[in-house]
């Protein structure tokens, strides 16, 4: 499935957008009092101003499926990469990826990932233009399987078994990344909590997310 926009909250509204645009290159497409929004490829990415606390998410952007050290050199030049068990990229062997991850001033937790399944390689040279889409978004609840379960009877498929705290849900052009709330998020030093969002995805209309 595909993600035409993401609406996200955020209590750094002016530091964010400053990261995105001037430290990574994305450009910001749309700007109004209390959010603004960025062109992620075939996403729409907008962050509105939290009325309330410090939301923070989990997201990534495909890249190119040929592209990965590159796309690793270029992120590292730019930001700190996140670790995990002393490894700054992670090799996902049983879904055919690479991937890095890093947080934004938000406390945001990004992920860049080279699907290797996917038909899309190129041969220029990668920069902020070479994010595909946001091809994941994490969705925290209190119980992930009784939440997976309405979700596939509103046709959305798992892409993988998962468990009791972990199931992707869609596919790999996007995956609604349903993780049990207080579950540590991958290459971070943080939990899961739950922050509203909204998404709209293409053929099945706008999601809300509490």
């Amino acid at each position: 499935m595909f993600f035409e926009e993401i609406k996200l909250k955020t209590a750094e509204l002016v530091t964010l957008k400053q990261f995105y645009q001037d430290t990574l290159g994305v450009p910001v497409i749309a700007e109004e009092d209390g959010l603004f929004s960025l062109r992620i490829g075939d996403t729409l990415l907008t962050f509105e101003q939290a009325a309330e606390g410090q939301p923070f998410y989990h997201y990534a952007f495909n890249i190119p499926e040929n592209q990965f050290k590159e796309a690793k050199a270029w992120l590292s030049n730019r930001v700190t990469l996140n670790r995990e068990e002393g490894e700054d990229e992670a090799d996902f062997e049983s879904w055919n990826a690479s991937a890095v991850y890093f947080e934004d001033p938000a406390g945001n937790i990004v992920e860049l990932i080279a699907r290797h399944n996917l038909n899309n390689a190129s041969g220029e040279p990668f920069n902020a233009n070479s994010l595909l889409c946001v091809s994941e978004i994490g969705i925290v609840r209190d119980d992930v399987r009784l939440f997976v379960e309405e979700l596939q009877s509103k046709g959305f498929p798992k892409w993988r078994e998962g468990n009791d705290g972990f199931v992707p849900v869609g596919d790999e052009h996007g995956l609604l990344i349903v993780v049990k709330k207080d579950r540590r998020w991958f290459f971070a030093e943080k939990d899961s909590e739950i922050f509203p969002l909204s998404i709209s995805i293409r053929g099945k209309g706008i999601m809300e997310f509490r």
